[in-house]
């Protein structure tokens, strides 16, 4: 990524903190920003500076920046988590405290997010629900439903100690930071942040942070739908195997032998409706599996590990191929006998039989369309090197 340096040209020098701002047209609020932080750096006598990782602004931020004595970096990569990554790799701070321009966090109170960074934590994530949230400072869809689900889902999955996964005020250990290899470009930058840091056994905290109303005058970058998707399709595409896979695999397993029990059944009932609710159970089950195979397998391109997840294990125990296979045979191992039996007294009815065969012949082609898939994405990772680990 190719990043501009406008501002000091000094000889660059190792600093305890940086104070880091992402901005994009905050010419409203950047200045009581810095100047507050510039206030925290002043009264707690710590060594520190003020960068404005700026994404594009053309309303003036930059050079207000320049005026009130921040460093400015300037990022033509857009996006919340481009413009963090490139101020993250710019810094010069041992330790890094981040937070949105808007003027919802007050910069001049950051002495208990860094006093845990100091004690050893890697990652300390603001609290907004602990520390207040001021009248009209977040939306109430964002405020009851969003956040507080998506960082449920979180802490669920991930056994992620932390409340607010999207908090825009978070303190990280810079070196450690930056081992996690960070790579998305958008909102969702903050949930992969606290999902790796995790996974990376890093030492993860919290401190309350009180949140206030922005002080723009234009509607925030942050999209509601779009922005809370991509967040919750980072968090499901790294879930552990557990997560989806195994109680996908487990449903289908149920519909699989509910509908095999009533397949061979005797009843005399023309209605095939409860076959077929239980043939559509297993092939949507059976989809989401494989669903999350490819999700795991994806997540993990690119990295050294990529061949010793479970699934790639298991793969090299039994091929996709023989599997689909030795499903797609039974299927048409069951059109065929129920033909051959259909007037034989006593014989399951033709149709439940049909309906199960044809719902193994599915899952003959879901488990092939799988192997093939997460076969190539494997060997794409092979074939990338350079972005191993």
């Amino acid at each position: 990524m190719s990043i501009g340096l406008v501002g000091s040209r000094r000889e660059p020098r190792p600093r305890a903190l940086t104070i880091l701002m992402p901005c994009l047209n905050e010419a409203e609020t950047l200045a009581g920003c810095i100047d507050e932080a510039r206030s925290y750096l002043t009264r707690a006598d710590v060594d520190g500076e003020i960068l404005v990782a700026d994404n594009g602004s053309t309303d003036g931020s930059r050079d207000i920046a320049r005026r009130h004595g921040a460093r400015v970096v300037y990022v033509p990569e857009r996006g919340y988590g481009a413009a963090l990554r490139a101020g993250l790799a710019a810094a010069r701070g041992t330790h890094v405290v981040m937070g949105d321009a808007d003027g919802s966090y007050d910069f001049s109170r950051l002495d208990d997010m860094v006093a845990r960074l100091q004690a050893g934590a890697d990652v300390v994530v603001g609290n907004r629900f602990r520390g207040g949230v001021l009248p009209g400072a977040m939306p109430p869809l964002h405020r009851y439903l969003g956040t507080p689900v998506l960082s449920a889902l979180g802490r669920w999955l991930f056994d992620a100690p932390v409340r607010d996964f999207h908090c825009g005020l978070r303190g990280v250990n810079r070196s450690r930071v930056l081992e996690l290899d960070l790579e998305t470009t958008g909102m969702e930058f903050a949930s992969e942040m606290i999902v790796k840091a995790r996974l990376a056994g890093h030492v993860l905290d919290e401190a309350p942070t009180q949140l206030r109303p922005d002080g723009r005058s234009r509607p925030p970058h942050l999209r509601t739908w779009s922005d809370g998707w991509r967040h919750l399709r980072f968090l499901v595409s790294h879930a552990p195997v557990w997560a989806m896979l195994y109680p996908a695999l487990l449903l289908t397993a149920i519909a699989g032998a509910w509908l095999a029990v009533m397949s061979v059944s005797h009843r005399r009932s023309a209605d095939v409706a409860p076959e077929l609710l239980a043939s559509g159970a297993a092939v949507v089950t059976y989809a989401v599996a494989c669903l999350s195979a490819v999700a795991r397998t994806l997540a993990d391109v690119g990295s050294s590990a990529v061949t010793a997840t479970p699934l790639a294990r298991c793969a090299r125990l039994v091929s996709s191929r023989a599997a689909a296979m030795t499903l797609g045979l039974a299927g048409l191992f069951g059109v065929w006998w129920s033909w051959l039996t259909a007037d034989l007294p006593g014989a399951p009815r033709v149709d439940a039989v049909v309906v199960a065969s044809a719902t193994v012949l599915s899952l003959a082609v879901l488990t092939l369309a799988t192997g093939v898939v997460n076969r190539h994405v494997v060997g794409i990772s092979a074939r990338l090197p350079t972005m191993a680990g």
